[in-house]
């Protein structure tokens, strides 16, 4: 009995009081720019295309209908002209696309990092975990070893690797600090999504459309946030609590989205119908998740969806009743950055809660406490978080 005693203080001692809290937030994009208007015409010339005139006008459709203003892209023309293999459809091209990502995702994820910390104000000895998520590329050491080389951590940080968990691995980087930071006392988790869309990248075919909607939609991007329970006020300043965090396959949506990782690069495949699986299964997912609290009115609360497309968004916004302002921050990440697959959460997060402050309401969740973030991904897997706001404390 007297050892069971102990460790359950033993237990007791290794775990923190509180929930795991957003206390940063950081983003970077690579400099190079594309506007979405003039990018089919890019494209369509840098893949040598301009002769498949018919598919050239279905992309011109779809990009007019992304709501997407801009993108940033890691593959310049001239890098392109540099590796024409990228340029073509199917050619053998994986070690070429490997070189570039293998170096550019851990140097991206490196700049929102290091706007993270700095937000966060804390010395970099103090952070205990490290999960690092991309689905652009894989290699050994993986991101997360690298990252920790460039920023200079401690060589005994626990590091997490998590490779082609694609658009829903942003809100799963958080279900996974969350889980580590509220099991670890003194846990500081420092999560980065970063990715690069050049291991996807290649020229139209009329046998692959699905290819035309990912250069459509995917941007390039890397988002950061450190992620640790009892903060230490008023050193640390709470953003978000992870209250609840859940995954789900949908019913039926086998093969709904699939990415494959071949010689000629990760080809995205999308076979059924996401929006209308998303959509008509997004209310029993709320109902699960606010259940325990009581809440019912889904416009009580504050959206961060993943910003997959503007089906996705239109469709949830229909089936739940939404008002326009609640997908707002959702719908301001996909128009000026694109799909950014796994960091695209991140990003909202982090417009909510700077916008938020900007627009004088008391807490970072839009005025609202209560919140829900969705991660929307290949299986179809939806991941559920709920979230609860901070106070917006005033700075000089």
């Amino acid at each position: 009995m007297a050892g069971a005693v102990k460790l359950e203080e033993v237990r007791r001692a290794q775990r923190a009081v509180g929930l795991a809290t957003v206390l940063a937030i950081g983003t970077a994009v690579p400099a190079n720019c594309v506007y979405q208007a003039t990018y089919p015409d890019y494209y369509f010339r840098v893949t040598k295309s301009d002769h498949l005139a018919d598919l050239k006008e279905k992309f011109e459709r779809m990009c007019e209908k992304s709501t997407i203003r801009k993108r940033h892209m890691h593959l310049t023309e001239d890098i392109l002209k540099k590796h024409p293999s990228l340029c073509s459809h199917m050619e053998p091209s994986l070690d070429t696309r490997h070189e570039i990502v293998v170096v550019e995702v851990p140097k991206l994820g490196k700049e929102a990092a290091e706007r993270a910390i700095k937000e966060w104000g804390q010395p970099l000895s103090k952070i205990t975990h490290v999960i690092f998520c991309t689905t652009s590329g894989v290699d050994m050491p993986g991101a997360d070893y690298q990252l920790t080389r460039l920023l200079g951590l401690s060589p005994t940080v626990k590091r997490l690797m998590m490779y082609q968990q694609g658009c829903f691995g942003g809100a799963t980087v958080l279900r996974m600090a969350k889980d580590i930071a509220e099991n670890n006392r003194g846990a500081r988790v420092l999560i980065v999504c970063s990715e690069i869309t050049a291991m996807a990248f290649r020229g139209p075919s009329k046998s692959h459309l699905d290819s035309l909607v990912g250069h459509a939609l995917f941007g390039d991007g890397a988002a950061a946030a450190i992620i640790g329970a009892d903060p230490d006020e008023p050193l640390e300043k709470p953003l978000f609590q992870l209250v609840s965090a859940s995954q789900t396959i949908l019913p039926e949506s086998e093969g709904a989205i699939n990415g494959h990782l071949t010689e000629a690069g990760l080809t995205i495949h999308l076979l059924k119908d996401v929006p209308g699986l998303i959509s008509q299964n997004i209310e029993q997912a709320l109902e699960d998740a606010f259940k325990p609290l009581g809440i019912h009115d889904w416009n009580s609360i504050f959206w961060i969806a993943h910003p997959g497309g503007p089906a996705i968004l239109d469709m949830v916004e229909e089936k739940v009743g939404l008002d326009m302002e609640r997908m707002r921050a959702s719908r301001e990440v996909l128009s000026e950055y694109g799909n950014m697959s796994s960091a695209c959460v991140l990003f909202v997060l982090d417009v909510m809660r700077k916008s938020s402050s900007h627009d004088g309401h008391a807490t970072t969740g839009e005025g609202k406490e209560w919140g829900v973030l969705f991660g929307f991904g290949p299986g179809l897997t939806v991941e559920t978080l709920v979230l609860y706001s901070a106070p917006i404390v005033a700075t000089a």
